[in-house]
């Protein structure tokens, strides 16, 4: 009768039917033992350590192994300095920016002491030894069609066997680069930039015809600023000179003062009247930072034929290369450097016109 007037359907058997079967599923499955150990997380089964290398290096290193026992002995004849072609040895320094007893070859590692400046040689150096080796490995001359051949494989830009000399010149470790390259080509390709290139004739020289023999290597190209080093018919890698390199760039030495107050033969209103007519003309050339300068002294002695002082424009060079470009134009032109001031290299010619 009380099911007749409620107008909505009462569910509330089927809740009870549902909570029966659940409780009746977990009545009859079977229970765990109360001893049983289930925590939330299974414990990571422990590993054991990985086995250490039999060849394992030791943490701490023997004294031979920091200094070796025994200084490194060189048989090439000539002295040992950072850069053949850029430096002077006839010129001393007056100063060290850094104690000369620190060696760039390391504390003990070369018999021949470091004097700031060079490596001497222990003993005078064989030429003629020297030249009749320089000779054995060359052997016969090359034919043309040889020549033509190795220019053809090693002139072009995209050569792998290239070293680049930059502002340093031949450096003491391109030797080694050198002879590094010779044991897989022919010949090697030099790329020259920078103050270098004022003076090709000095790389050239220090490449090929010095008397004490540094690369016994022989130039069969050059063109502006490549050169082709070849090694010789019957090179061996085997036999090949051992050059000990440096580890780091020596700091450089303090020379005297390249421009002074006052110009040799002039009076400072004179020196000062030069320097500001210098200032106010035109620059002849305007010099790129790395770039090829061969044609640049040949540009100076002519613009002194008709102008008593030149100036060259160097803003976007190193100052530092910009009084090595002074140097070196000093010496080939020859000519006196006024001064070196915001980029700027005023040069005169002299009182004796050139």
């Amino acid at each position: 009768m009380l099911r007749r007037l409620l107008p909505w359907p009462h569910h509330a058997p089927q809740t009870l039917t549902l909570t029966l079967t659940l409780t009746r599923s977990k009545s009859q499955s079977p229970s765990p033992p109360r001893d049983s150990y289930d925590p939330p997380f299974s414990p990571i089964s422990p590993k054991s350590p990985p086995a250490k290398p039999t060849n394992s290096l030791p943490k701490t290193l023997s004294p031979n192994q920091i200094k070796p026992s025994a200084p490194f002995h060189s048989d090439l004849p000539f002295d040992f300095r950072y850069s053949y072609s850029e430096s002077d040895p006839s010129v001393r320094p007056i100063g060290f920016r850094e104690p000369p007893r620190f060696s760039p070859f390391g504390p003990g590692r070369l018999d021949r002491k470091w004097d700031g400046v060079v490596a001497p040689a222990p003993e005078p150096a064989p030429v003629v030894g020297s030249a009749d080796r320089r000779s054995s490995v060359l052997g016969e001359p090359l034919t043309e069609e040889e020549i033509e051949e190795l220019i053809e494989r090693y002139r072009h830009s995209d050569c792998s066997r290239q070293i680049n000399l930059g502002k340093d010149g031949v450096t003491h470790n391109m030797l080694d680069d050198i002879h590094n390259h010779w044991k897989r080509a022919e010949a090697v390709r030099i790329k020259c930039l920078g103050v270098p290139t004022l003076d090709m004739d000095n790389v050239c020289f220090h490449l090929e015809f010095d008397p004490q023999d540094k690369t016994g290597g022989k130039i069969i190209y050059r063109r502006i600023n490549i050169l082709l080093l070849y090694r010789g018919r019957y090179y061996d890698p085997k036999q090949r000179p051992v050059v000990p390199l440096m580890l780091w760039k020596p700091l450089a030495p303090i020379y005297p003062r390249l421009v002074p107050n006052v110009a040799e033969g002039l009076s400072f209103e004179e020196t000062k009247e030069l320097r500001n007519s210098g200032l106010n003309s035109p620059p002849l050339m305007k010099l790129t930072r790395n770039g090829v300068y061969v044609n640049v002294v040949d540009k100076v002695r002519d613009a002194f034929k008709t102008s008593e002082v030149v100036r060259l424009d160097c803003a976007h060079v190193y100052a530092s290369d910009c009084k090595k470009i002074g140097v070196k134009l000093r010496d080939l032109v020859p000519c006196i450097p006024l001064l070196f001031k915001d980029g700027q290299i005023i040069l005169w010619r002299g009182k004796r016109r050139i």
